[in-house]
């Protein structure tokens, strides 16, 4: 399928617009599936993934952990709340990355079962993270609770 955008003119100057848009972080794009900003998450988080691997044997295993999170799931989280009720071929692509972060964490092969894993590391599962954090984002503006920047 073939896209179509629609092209003004404004003063004799041509204004296309553009497939996907970039504000605090997160890619919109024109037709709001949000399969841009989940390819790129992704992919930014598999880098980061690769890059650890290579010092995981330097350092002890909290330290790692500690890192994967603040590395990896860190981006994950970020602004996952406009991820509800996305299609689950595109929330498989970031269970896919918090498996990897946990296999990788725990020293697994990609074969074995991740259930485990996860449940050793309690985190929940991403579809799960997302109803988390709408939950407690709504719960907080139910009850009037201001989060403070520290």
């Amino acid at each position: 399928m073939k896209e179509r955008y629609f092209i003004k003119n404004y003063s004799s100057t041509a204004i296309t617009p553009c497939k996907a848009a970039r504000n605090l972080g997160v890619y919109i794009d024109a037709d709001l599936t949000m399969q841009t900003y989940v390819q790129q998450t992704v992919s930014c988080c598999f880098a980061t993934l690769r890059q650890l691997r290579t010092i995981r044997r330097s350092v002890s295993l909290p330290v790692f952990q500690l890192l994967v999170v603040a590395l990896v799931l860190i981006q994950l989280d970020y602004c996952n709340s406009l991820l509800i009720n996305l299609p689950a071929s595109l929330i498989q692509r970031l269970q896919s990355v918090q498996n990897a972060a946990a296999r990788l964490i725990d020293n697994m092969r990609r074969s074995e079962h991740i259930t485990d894993a996860l449940i050793s590391l309690h985190w929940l599962r991403f579809p799960e993270r997302i109803g988390f954090k709408v939950a407690t984002l709504t719960f907080h503006a139910l009850h009037g609770i201001r989060r403070r920047l520290k």
